[in-house]
């Protein structure tokens, strides 16, 4: 009953704000747009606390750098981001053009000043849609949030890092902050199902943009990953269990990689 109730409120805001941001896709500025969407998310965290029972605890606020910084956060589920967008202001997030395809979302992430990456071509149209929305970035002085993993990650797993974060900060010039979380243990990838919890995000000590790719990989990789075991052990009140690596999912998982789907993964 309370995860169809939360769903229902979930679909009712989304559409409720779509609609009041529709006078504003065709004015000029963003500051509107941003104000509505802001709202939203933090009108999508109380339908987490008094309707999922999941309440949300910050912390680190304090790592938060001055000026333009890049956040790389873990991805366990849909609703991290909800946790994330309402921390930080001047807030961009990466994110494939399929979202393009829904009526009026395109105009929205315009507006929101989203780096909206070209899934549908080769790799050089991918680089060159990420390096415009860079550039837009750098010059407006936001921050931006990326899923380094690329996927949403089952708890007690996660996928190999991509390296685009730090081409990222190195085209930038900016810090990267990790970001932890163990909202998993109560709001599992896109599964429908809710369970009452605090779930923690935690922003980390930034990562100097200027280091060698293979150091600055595996110095996110690791920070990430081991504090977000710390959360999730945690909220289960059991020790600590290291993330298991697996591999990318074949062509087809990549949406949605749920426990059931780790056999598959691991014939990859």
């Amino acid at each position: 009953m309370r995860a169809a109730l939360f769903t229902f409120v979930y679909y009712l805001l989304s559409a409720l704000y779509v609609l009041t941001s529709v006078p504003f896709l065709i004015l000029p500025g963003h500051t509107p747009v941003r104000a509505i969407i802001r709202s939203y998310t933090r009108a999508m965290n109380l339908n987490l606390r008094w309707v999922a029972g999941i309440r949300k605890e910050v912390r680190g606020r304090d790592q938060l750098p001055e000026g333009a910084f890049i956040l790389a956060s873990k991805h366990q589920s849909w609703g991290d981001g909800y946790l994330v967008y309402p921390e930080v202001k001047n807030l961009a997030f990466v994110t494939g053009d399929h979202l393009e395809k829904f009526p009026l979302v395109g105009g929205i992430l315009r507006k929101l000043g989203a780096i909206v990456i070209d899934t549908c071509g080769g790799g050089d149209r991918k680089a060159a849609s990420l390096r415009e929305g860079m550039e837009r970035a750098k010059q407006d002085g936001r921050r931006i949030l990326i899923y380094p993993e690329g996927h949403l990650a089952p708890v007690d797993y996660h996928f190999r890092y991509k390296p685009g974060v730090w081409h990222m900060a190195q085209a930038m010039q900016a810090p990267v902050v990790p970001v932890a979380t163990n909202i998993g243990l109560y709001w599992q990838q896109q599964e429908k199902e809710k369970r009452a919890g605090t779930a923690v995000i935690e922003f980390l000590e930034p990562i100097p943009w200027n280091l060698p790719k293979e150091e600055f990989m595996e110095r996110l990789t690791e920070v990430v990953e081991q504090r977000t075991a710390e959360l999730v052990a945690e909220g289960r009140g059991t020790p600590v269990k290291r993330a298991t690596l697996i591999p990318d999912p074949p062509k087809g998982m990549e949406a949605s990689p749920t426990m059931s789907d780790l056999a598959a993964f691991k014939k990859a």
